[in-house]
């Protein structure tokens, strides 16, 4: 599937808001540059919460360049989104830096 198109297909499940569970959330992170955001995701977390209260299963995705533009990535994410039949999609703004360790 073109990137693009996923891109589209999963903001548009992301702008319907919150509709109950199962939940699906996307958050996207990169390497911070001397104390600034980053301006590249190299990795996608895809978390999935069957119901309140429960724990969310995690998926982590890495690409060698941005995980955004990343085809098969993007492809694979909405897959999964669709596979779950998830009636909430969020997806965290921006790209978060990694935690230091």
């Amino acid at each position: 599937m073109n990137v693009d198109k996923a891109k589209k297909r999963i903001a548009k499940q992301v702008k319907k808001g919150f509709h109950g569970y199962p939940l699906v959330s996307l958050e996207y992170f990169g390497k911070a540059n001397s104390g600034k955001t980053p301006d590249s995701a190299s990795e996608v977390v895809i978390s999935y919460t069957e119901e309140e209260g429960a724990e969310p299963q995690k998926q982590t995705f890495a690409s060698g360049g941005d995980a955004r533009e990343d085809e098969t990535i993007q492809s694979t994410l909405l897959k999964i989104i669709e596979r779950a039949d998830a009636k909430t999609v969020t997806e965290i703004d921006g790209i978060s830096a990694f935690r230091e360790s």
